[in-house]
C-alpha cells in the first residue's frame, strides 16, 4: 500500500508540467483533457530539444514526436493519437511541418500564453515569410552541384538525372500556372475531401500522394523513372491523369499490406500509383477467386 509523503519528499520526483492556463483560460475549455496532457508531454520534449540546439533557421525550437510515440506515451490507439495531435493543431497550440515521405513531421510547440487569435496571426505571418523564403532560395538550391546534394537527390527524386523540371514552389507562376490547375484537377478527380473524410488517419499519406502526382505531371523532363525504368514522360502523365479515388484507396491498402523494407519511398509510391490502373482489377479478381475457393 502506498505510503504518505513527508516534508519535501514530494519534490524528489520528475513531473510533466501541464500549464494551468489550459484548465483556467476559457479559450482552452473546449480542449479534451488528453490533448492537454499531450501538450504537457510536448512541452517536456521541447525543453530537451532546446538543450540539444534543435533550432530551425529562424532560431525556433522544434521537436520530433511521432504518432507512435504518442500512442506509447498515452497508451492509446493510432486513431486517438492522430486525433489529439489534430486537436492541438486546430487550436494553434502546435504546428506541424511535413517533410515528405518516410520522414516524421517537425512539430513546433506554440506559446500557450498568447491569445489564440494572436497565434493565428503569427502563423499567417510565418507562412507568408516561408513562402517568400522558398521562392527566393529555391533557384539557389537547384544550382548547387555539391556531392552531398547529388546524393540526396538520388535518394528522393524519382526522375532520372538531368535538367530541372522548371517548377519552383511558392512562385506566382505556381499559383496561376499549370501546377495549380493540375492540383485542382486531381482534387476534383479524387473527390479529395470525401476521400480524406473516409480515411482520416491516412490524410498525411493522401496529401503526399497528391503532391507527388502534381510534381510528376508538372515535370518538364522527357523521361520519368518508374521502378528503375525510364519511361516517356507523356506516357507516365497520361496514366497518372486517369487515376481516381478508388486507385488511391487501393494504393493505401497496398502500402499497409507491404511487409518489406522500402528504401526509397518516393520511387516506390510513384511506381505503385503508375501501376495501380493495371494491378487493381487483377488484385481484386484474385481475391474473389480465392474467397470462392475457400467457401
Amino acid at each position: 500500500m502506498p505510503n504518505y509523503f513527508y516534508g519535501p519528499q514530494a519534490e524528489q520526483f520528475a513531473f510533466y508540467r501541464i500549464p494551468k492556463a489550459l484548465f483556467t483560460d476559457p479559450a482552452y475549455r473546449g480542449i479534451s483533457t488528453d490533448a492537454k496532457v499531450l501538450y504537457g508531454l510536448l512541452l517536456d520534449r521541447m525543453s530537451l530539444s532546446a538543450r540539444n540546439d534543435w533550432l530551425d533557421e529562424q532560431g525556433r525550437v522544434y521537436i520530433v514526436f511521432t504518432v507512435e510515440e504518442v500512442m506509447d506515451a498515452l497508451c492509446c490507439a493510432d486513431n486517438k493519437a492522430t486525433r489529439l495531435l489534430r486537436e492541438l493543431e486546430g487550436v494553434g497550440l502546435i504546428e506541424r511541418k511535413r517533410r515528405g515521405l518516410g520522414k516524421p513531421s517537425l512539430i513546433y510547440v506554440k506559446n500557450f500564453a498568447e491569445a489564440p487569435e494572436q497565434r493565428i496571426k503569427n502563423r499567417e505571418n510565418h507562412d507568408s515569410v516561408a513562402a517568400k523564403t522558398t521562392a527566393l532560395e529555391a533557384p539557389k538550391s537547384r544550382s548547387n552541384k555539391t556531392d552531398k546534394n547529388n546524393t540526396d537527390l538520388s535518394e528522393t527524386d524519382p526522375f532520372p538525372s538531368g535538367d530541372g523540371d522548371g517548377v519552383t514552389a511558392g512562385t506566382e507562376s505556381e499559383v496561376n500556372g499549370p501546377r495549380s490547375r493540375y492540383q485542382e484537377y486531381f482534387l476534383r478527380q479524387f473527390s479529395f475531401d470525401s476521400l480524406v473524410a473516409s480515411h482520416p488517419d491516412d490524410e498525411d499519406m493522401l496529401r503526399e500522394m497528391l503532391e507527388l502526382l502534381v510534381d510528376t505531371v508538372c515535370s518538364r523532363r522527357k523521361l520519368i523513372r518508374i521502378a528503375g525504368d525510364d519511361k516517356p514522360a507523356e506516357v507516365v502523365k497520361a496514366r497518372l491523369l486517369k487515376l481516381d479515388g478508388d486507385h488511391l484507396r487501393f494504393v493505401l491498402m497496398c502500402l499497409k499490406e507491404n511487409t518489406t523494407l522500402v528504401r526509397n519511398m518516393r520511387q516506390y509510391l510513384l511506381a505503385v500509383l503508375y501501376n495501380a490502373p493495371l494491378t487493381m482489377s487483377n488484385y481484386y479478381t484474385a481475391r474473389v477467386q480465392h474467397d470462392l475457393k475457400t467457401e
